[in-house]
């Protein structure tokens, strides 16, 4: 009798054992089709928890850290597939062209992608252009002024549900609003207070609005019909959340003073 537990003690572990090897290879093979683990990052000089810049030896930001890090514990190599803004992500989610990334949520957002858990929470507001008597979001919010928005955003969708009477129009890149807003070609620009609060150094004269018209929320995201990814995914921010990896990649990337804010709605 004992031998014969013995035997079947020896056969299930032997199964459990190429379980999970075969488990591996399924996720590498949805998460990492390529052989690579190709991250989705959006370029600007924005900086932020969302936003990636260009240097002179590659990318960096914070979606840069945690993409490299990911891939790192699948045993793959990190390749980053550069777009504008998260609109062109969120395009691109159905095209097969990156395998994971990490940018704001929304309801529309959800029906073309899975998230995890949320990783920032940024109020949304206006900074005005230089020498301007707007002062608030009342007298924003009258005919003839004119917002702009990184295209195809949350943030671009929020500032249209907000304003009625002012016009909000999207353009493509962060760098042509910071220049249309500089020379006073557009009344305000909608964004995160914090990425507007470092613009309103840059560009002398410029207002921050007190206000808040939104809350975005960023949080990691892979295509849909991914589970095994998206379970990864998950499990992936929970614990960079909780060892410290996460708020490393914040101070790394001018962040040090900036909370980590989970769990909003």
């Amino acid at each position: 009798m004992s031998s014969r537990l013995l035997r079947l003690a020896g056969l299930v572990f032997g199964v459990l054992m190429m379980a999970v090897p075969a488990h591996a290879d399924a996720l590498k093979d949805e998460i990492a089709p390529t052989g690579k683990l190709r991250v989705a990052i959006a370029i600007s000089a924005a900086g932020g928890a969302f936003w990636s810049t260009k240097t002179e030896s590659g990318y960096a930001g914070v979606p840069v850290e945690l993409g490299r890090e990911m891939a790192a514990q699948l045993g793959v190599p990190v390749e980053y597939v550069v777009h504008q803004n998260s609109g062109q992500i969120t395009d691109a989610a159905a095209k097969n062209s990156w395998d994971v990334t990490f940018l704001p949520k929304d309801p529309e957002r959800e029906t073309k992608m899975t998230f995890g858990p949320i990783y920032e929470v940024a109020d949304a507001t206006y900074i005005v252009k230089p020498g301007s008597t707007i002062t608030n979001f009342a007298t924003l919010d009258q005919d003839g002024v004119k917002v702009a928005a990184v295209n195809n955003t949350t943030t671009m969708r929020g500032a249209i549900a907000h304003l009625k009477h002012a016009k909000v129009t999207g353009y493509q890149t962060y760098d042509e609003i910071f220049n249309l807003l500089k020379n006073g070609e557009v009344d305000a620009f909608a964004l995160s207070r914090d990425q507007l609060h470092a613009m309103a150094k840059k560009i002398p004269g410029t207002r921050v609005l007190d206000e808040t018209f939104k809350q975005t929320v960023t949080a990691v995201a892979v295509p849909l019909n991914h589970p095994l990814a998206a379970a990864f995914a998950a499990k992936f921010m929970t614990d960079v959340t909780s060892n410290g990896t996460l708020r490393k990649a914040y101070d790394n990337n001018g962040l040090r003073d900036s909370p980590i804010r989970t769990g909003a709605k």
